[in-house]
């Protein structure tokens, strides 16, 4: 029976290619599969065994998208999917991951131009044939020319953002777990230890009963070309052309094959060394001496035996971990356990926002946060901000809602926008009414790195700001992100006091895994991990922003949001005048 998870990423992909077959996200068909997908996001329990009925009676699903569901969970598609794939294959749909390209301008090129393909685009450029399409340039060739060259998206190796492959790795995973005789599945590679994109996806499943796991995979309706089917490994590509690998192995093995096919391979390289240096053997069925198993079953047992504290799977890319593990050096590494708010946090007053305050606040609760930061769009942000009057009578619902809630704190806050000037929403009296503020690039991405870095300098200078929101507003896979001088923005951090944001949204993970190396490198710089949250559902981004923070190997001790409440709201209220902010 189809899970919750695999109705999701049906509407996603159906959501997708109505885009391109209405020539836009706007169209009402669009938008009901999006509202559908969260509605299902939102709903408790499994809805594969529900009525057509049962499905309307979800807020936010009508009888069109109830028969398709029941459709889909019946026969394990729908019609109307298999047409718009067919119009629509993967190779076409790698082309709306580039800026500039709408779905109106995807299908003049294709009408006009023939282009099917991202090498059909770049011969296109290179023959300078875009520019003489109505709305295109020069200039767009150039601006499109490069975006494809800064997304990767050429040659034999293109990777697929961790977006669309993760929800791809945990429905397998999920429907793994239930077959007869598996004990435990991982999902291995780089999607575990985080990677912005993957390459593929390997999944290990330890079993006592390979042959029935294997007939499975094969069955699996994801699989859309079957590479290689074997006794204890099946390879196949899903529909969007994503490469899965399916590994059965012992149970008693799994810590093994779990650190082997984790890798990465300049990291397992140095393990097999070490392993070496002992008179062991390091391989994917256990640290070996001779015939003997020394460790096999757990990684953490491995790692002691190699005289190595416990390396999690994000910091696995040989750039020090090894060497910190030897000496005791591992940073005191920050977990989910440890968030005690969240601060960057949308309600539907945001244009895009997607549930009420109460809602949103609810969620929070129900997540044990301590303080959460009410976040809605400033009025520069065109259709999505709000203006001065709408700010404070929200700010006096926040107020009367957080009578009900006593042991954690509602935030007024807000969401600026960084203008291109660096200029910021509202004027400066007004701002300084926030009880705490994220300011984030919106637009104009293409700036020199100059002016970019100039940008965000002058926003951190604001005394009404707290936070700076994903850095450089890069779109994994779709939308570079501003280019800007690194060391003078952390320095501009460290002096200002201003916290940069690590965004749990999958398709943002900003900032980037190096920026955040960087800061914890130099000590001084304030980290915050905050969902961007539009709906309760996304409150999940949480454990995905700290994920990304470990990967920059961010230690709890940098994260403002693992601190007590007193000592939070200090130091939030710090940089604005006595008296000016709400805050405790």
């Amino acid at each position: 029976m189809a899970s919750n998870r695999d109705v999701i990423a049906m509407l996603y992909e159906l959501a997708q290619l109505t885009t391109l077959e209405e020539g836009s996200q706007q169209s009402f068909k669009v938008r009901a599969y999006e509202t559908a997908l969260h509605a299902i996001e939102g709903t408790s329990g499994e809805i594969g065994g529900w009525t057509q009925k049962e499905l309307e009676a979800i807020k936010g699903i009508g009888p069109s998208i109830a028969k398709k569901i029941r459709e889909y969970v019946d026969t394990g598609t729908i019609d109307k999917l298999e047409e718009l794939r067919a119009k629509y294959p993967p190779e076409f749909l790698e082309l709306t991951r580039i800026p500039g390209l709408g779905p109106k301008t995807l299908a003049t090129i294709r009408d006009r131009l023939g282009v099917e393909t991202v090498e059909d685009l770049k011969a296109a450029i290179a023959g300078q044939r875009l520019r003489e399409l109505p709305g295109l340039g020069a200039t767009s060739e150039e601006k499109i020319a490069k975006a494809i060259d800064r997304l990767g998206l050429h040659g034999k190796d293109r990777r697929t953002p961790l977006i669309d492959a993760l929800p791809i790795a945990e429905a397998l995973v999920e429907a793994l777990k239930r077959v007869e005789g598996v004990t435990a599945a991982v999902p291995c590679g780089s999607l575990r230890r985080f990677s912005d994109t993957v390459g593929d996806i390997d999944i290990v499943v330890a079993t006592a009963d390979a042959p029935v796991l294997m007939q499975t995979v094969v069955a699996l309706p994801v699989v859309a070309e079957m590479l290689m089917a074997g006794h204890t490994k099946t390879s196949f590509l899903t529909r969007n052309g994503l490469q899965v690998d399916v590994r059965a192995i012992r149970p008693d093995q799994l810590g093994a094959a779990s650190l082997y096919f984790t890798g990465s391979k300049a990291h397992n390289i140095v393990l097999r060394q070490l392993a070496i240096d002992r008179g062991y053997l390091l391989n994917e069925y256990g640290l070996l001496d001779g015939e003997h198993v020394v460790a096999a079953t757990t990684e953490e047992s491995i790692y002691a035996a190699l005289e190595l504290t416990f390396i999690p799977p994000e910091l696995r890319e040989n750039t020090g971990e090894i060497e910190a593990a030897a000496g005791g050096g591992l940073p005191d590494m920050v977990e989910i356990g440890h968030i005690k708010g969240d601060l960057h946090y949308h309600t539907d007053l945001s244009g895009d926002g997607r549930a009420s305050l109460e809602e949103m606040v609810e969620a929070a609760h129900r997540r044990g946060y301590r303080y959460v930061a009410i976040t809605d769009h400033g009025e520069d942000l065109a259709i999505n901000g709000a203006d001065r009057t709408q700010m404070l009578v929200h700010q006096h619902r926040i107020g009367r809602l957080a009578e009900k809630y006593p042991e954690m704190a509602l935030l007024f806050g807000c969401e600026l926008n960084i203008g291109p000037d660096g200029g910021l929403d509202y004027d400066p009296e007004f701002r300084l009414k926030f009880d705490w503020c994220v300011a984030s690039i919106h637009s104009h991405f293409d700036l020199p790195a100059a002016r970019q870095t100039e940008r965000l300098l002058k926003a951190m200078a604001d005394p009404s700001v707290n936070a700076i929101g994903h850095l450089s507003g890069r779109m994994i896979g779709r939308r570079p992100g501003a280019e800007f001088d690194v060391d003078a923005v952390l320095e501009g951090a460290a002096v200002s006091g201003v916290a940069l944001e690590i965004n749990g949204a999958l398709d943002r993970l900003d900032a980037t895994a190096d920026v955040i190396r960087r800061a914890t490198a130099r000590g001084d710089v304030h980290l915050v991990i905050s969902t961007d949250s539009h709906h309760p559902s996304e409150g999940v981004r949480m454990e995905y922003g700290v994920r990304q923070a470990r990967r920059g190997w961010a230690s709890k001790k940098q994260v403002v949001n693992t601190w007590p409440a007193a000592r939070f709201l200090k130091w939030a209220s710090h940089r604005r005048p006595e008296g000016v902010s709400g805050l405790a």
